[in-house]
């Protein structure tokens, strides 16, 4: 499962944004490739194919681009953009969302995903089929408040009472590992612990968020930069989002070859996981949009109202700065 990283407003006024020079793309006039970063939200998985996919296949190349996707580390992507030290980064709506009610200008530039695949999982002995049986168990997840509002959210619907829910920071802990101690249910990706549940032939119930609301139907993840980069190269982001775009349009195409190239970027990897998530995956990056990355205005004003409503947000945001699809390949 995801892991949302604290998003420090004094982190971005103090950095600023030194690492975005305004230079352009290198694919003209010989120039030499341009070096970018892109920093990942968690270790590598199949929400980053097209990422690597651009970069084994040359596209970021041609765009002029020399791309070093990199890991988070303790400063997770969010920082690491938002200060200029990392160009690009895998986010996710809520986080950009917070982020800019802070005064962080983070930007949406594309959606890895176009519907929210994530949802709460239990092992079927527990028999969690409904939000209202999460009285009695215990929710292990890693300490945001958003994971107490949804589960609240969710239980509000069939009059259920969260306070029955015993509710625990299982931090780094996998799902698998906690939920052969003391959790229940954890929030997932089914994309990869739901297809590593069937492949471990551990039978769960999953609870989509998407069957309870339209509003939690939200971008997740997405790739962010920030408005300076924007600002200051507009071409360079033009150009890593061409690439990126051809890598995650590839990986629709041809699951199978865009598995092998994530597993030989990470070794570490299990094949048969990759294959299957990629497999069960590649059709939802872009699914009915009518092409990959595009992100509509009511997604982003549906969630930040649910965010505001369940007092996540101290105002609510302007959706129009915080995303944009102007750099999206025509």
């Amino acid at each position: 499962m995801k892991k949302l990283f604290g998003l420090l407003l004094t982190v971005f006024l103090i950095a600023g944004c030194s690492a975005n020079k305004p230079t352009d793309t290198a694919k003209e006039n010989n120039k030499p490739l341009k070096k970018v970063s892109v920093v990942l939200d968690w270790t590598p998985n199949t929400n980053h194919t097209g990422l690597y996919v651009a970069k084994e296949k040359g596209y970021f190349k041609a765009e002029g681009l020399d791309v070093d996707i990199i890991m988070p580390g303790q400063a997770g992507a969010d920082q690491l953009v938002a200060s200029g030290k990392a160009d690009f980064g895998v986010g996710y709506q809520e986080a950009i969302t917070q982020a800019r009610i802070q005064g962080v200008p983070l930007v949406s530039i594309a959606a890895v995903i176009q519907h929210n695949t994530s949802g709460f999982a239990s092992p079927v002995e527990k028999n969690i089929k409904t939000p209202k049986d999460f009285e009695g168990h215990t929710y292990g997840g890693w300490g945001s408040p958003t994971e107490k509002a949804m589960i609240t959210s969710l239980m509000n619907k069939e009059n259920a009472d969260v306070n029955k829910v015993k509710i625990i920071n299982m931090g780094d802990t996998d799902f698998f590992t906690a939920i052969k101690k003391n959790v229940d249910f954890a929030w997932i990706y089914y994309g990869w612990d739901g297809i590593g549940a069937e492949l471990r032939n551990q039978k769960i119930n999953m609870i989509y968020l998407t069957d309870y609301s339209k509003k939690l139907d939200y971008y997740t993840p997405v790739l962010e930069t920030n408005e300076k980069m924007i600002a200051n190269n507009p071409s360079t982001v033009k150009a890593f989002l061409k690439a990126a775009s051809k890598g995650y349009e590839y990986a629709i195409k041809n699951p199978d070859q865009a598995a092998d190239i994530l597993i030989k970027a990470a070794p570490d990897l299990d094949p048969k996981l990759v294959k299957k998530s990629q497999e069960w995956l590649s059709p939802k990056y872009q699914d009915d949009a009518n092409k990959w990355g595009v992100q509509k205005k009511s997604v982003w004003e549906n969630y930040t109202s649910w965010m505001y409503d369940n007092k996540l947000l101290d105002k609510k945001l302007d959706a129009k700065k915080a995303f944009t699809n102007k750099f999206l390949p025509k």
